[in-house]
């Protein structure tokens, strides 16, 4: 088992180790020495890149996304998520069932309608124009996950809540909420990574550069820069980071929402 983790990691270290050393390369010496250390080291291509404003910009389009998805989904799909979880009303299983239907459903298919739609509603070039849908299809996974831990609560919790005067919304905003953290917080994580990486929503709706979001701005660089290669390899790296520093940083929040229970026996 260790010796297949070491083969694993190998094989997604190898190459981000590569593109990293290839950012310091000049094109010449990545082309006589591709696998070998830069020599002498090259650091204008990483920070002729981080001294653009054009990148910064890109940067923050994609934070103010990313947020903007994550909260719009998590606090939508949590209302609808203790609803499926804690109530009883007829429909419950088919309503859910349709959502769940939602994560077989590729967004490539709705591209077409989804643009004229956006058009026809004035939110191209608009960043909500983004927003709106991703947190949409963000929510299939977010309700199914939530639902699951927001179920584990015991019942018992809630009749002592009740009889503490507390209503429902209480009970979900006071109690459920704070008990359901390391869920909430897995699905932050997916949904800021989704919006983070997604690349063709954005280029349907945004025509200027002014909202454009970092995996737009790539395959920008990519074309305008396509002769220097080690340039490219050091703006694949720097458009990488802030999603690794994330994750990274996110990552015991991940695998304890994914794992954990809502509650502690």
């Amino acid at each position: 088992m260790h010796a297949l983790l070491v083969v694993v990691g190998a094989v997604m270290a190898v190459p981000l180790l590569y593109a990293v050393l290839s950012g310091f390369k000049s094109t010449d010496q990545l082309s006589r020495n591709p696998v070998g250390l830069p020599d002498p080291w090259v650091t204008s291509n990483y920070t002729g890149i981080l001294g653009s404003g054009s990148f910064w910009r890109l940067v923050g389009s994609s934070t103010f996304i990313a947020v903007g998805t994550t909260v719009l989904a998590v606090a939508v799909s949590a209302l609808a998520a203790f609803s499926f979880a804690r109530f009883a009303f007829r429909g419950r299983e088919v309503l859910f069932t349709l959502f769940t239907i939602g994560l077989m459903f590729p967004f490539a298919v709705a591209a077409l309608p989804l643009f004229l739609l956006l058009r026809s509603m004035g939110l191209l070039d608009n960043p909500l124009g983004v927003i709106l849908p991703q947190a949409a299809f963000a929510l299939p996974m977010t309700i199914v996950i939530l639902r699951g831990f927001f179920r584990e609560i015991p019942a018992e919790l809630e009749e002592a809540a009740t009889l503490d005067g507390c209503g429902p919304l209480g009970f979900f905003w006071r109690v459920l909420l704070p008990m359901a953290r390391p869920a909430l917080g897995t699905v932050s994580v997916l949904a800021v990574v989704a919006s983070w990486n997604n690349f063709l929503l954005p280029l349907l709706v945004f025509t200027d550069d002014t909202w454009w979001t970092v995996p737009i701005g790539v395959q920008q660089f990519q074309g305008q820069y396509s002769s220097d290669t080690a340039r490219v390899f050091a703006y694949l790296v720097l458009a990488m980071v802030p999603a690794l520093a994330f994750y990274s940083v996110a990552e015991r929040q991940l695998v304890g929402g994914l794992t954990a229970g809502a509650t502690k026996g």
